[in-house]
């Protein structure tokens, strides 16, 4: 061996390739036929680029980002809700506007100071773009899950019951540990003084870790009936005081869409 190749070493690392959505989609659903041993790198964990090296093998991202997805928890419903296939109303800026910041959020994170806040009526795409937005993060190898506010508060209760097998800190581990999470519907239960506590308790200790935080509401921060609660009465003023720091409010304006899905 020559004294030049012997100061060479054969291989060098190379970077990866990023994973498409449509590979991520395919294994969500299930459908695509994977076989046994990965082609590209033969079960190693490492593909060979020719003249270049080795790399991480496309097959190790998609596994993780796969195992991302399933432990996400997002709802089946929203299956195929992405940046992709958002669209908003048409000429309503509002809808737009929520987009671009979404949009915006997935392209700079983690160089993201605050997380956003979905405001407005039912059946307007608040949970679609909310979950998109998990979906986009996903690709990027980012931790996430997505929670519904009453099923997350009755999990937390539940274990309280003796005869469960869940501790109140296994349930709320995750909230406080996953690198952004998507909190639906916030302020859809009844208003006791042991809700705003609990979610001040997992609020302020997301914001105290500097964690992305996707929340959406029904609730407005005034009054647009005179019956209307607001969303301060809902959570509280310490809460919603904390929200305003942590979270850009992005209002929705927009009919709702599932009035047109009985219309033959």
């Amino acid at each position: 061996m020559s004294t030049e190749l012997a100061k060479k070493p054969s291989l060098y690392a190379v970077a990866s390739d990023v994973a498409t959505e449509s590979s991520l989609n395919e294994q969500q659903d299930g459908n695509a036929t994977q076989p046994s041993v990965c082609s590209a790198c033969s079960g190693t964990g490492w593909e060979f680029v020719v003249d270049k090296g080795v790399r991480p093998c496309r097959c190790r991202n998609n596994e993780r980002r796969a195992k991302l997805l399933a432990d996400a928890h997002i709802p089946k419903l929203y299956s195929e809700s992405s940046l992709q296939t958002y669209q908003p109303s048409k000429g309503n800026l509002s809808q737009l506007r929520a987009f671009n910041y979404a949009h915006t959020l997935v392209r700079d994170y983690p160089i993201v100071e605050r997380g956003l806040l979905f405001m407005g009526s039912v059946g307007i795409g608040k949970t679609h773009l909310s979950v998109a937005i998990l979906r986009g993060l996903i690709e990027k190898g980012i931790s996430c899950r997505f929670y519904e506010y009453r099923s997350l508060l009755k999990e937390i209760q539940n274990s309280y019951n003796s005869n469960t097998n869940t501790t109140e800190m296994e349930v709320l581990a995750p909230l406080f540990e996953y690198e952004v999470i998507v909190l639906d519907e916030l302020g859809a239960a009844k208003p006791s003084e042991w809700v705003q506590d609990t979610i001040g308790l997992i609020i302020n200790a997301r914001y105290n870790e500097k964690k992305i935080t996707i929340l959406t509401t029904n609730y407005f921060d005034e009054r647009r009936a005179l019956t209307d609660e607001t969303l301060e009465d809902r959570i509280g003023v310490r809460l919603r005081s904390r929200l305003h720091q942590m979270c850009r409010t992005v209002l929705f304006e927009g009919a709702d869409y599932r009035r047109g899905l009985d219309v033959q």
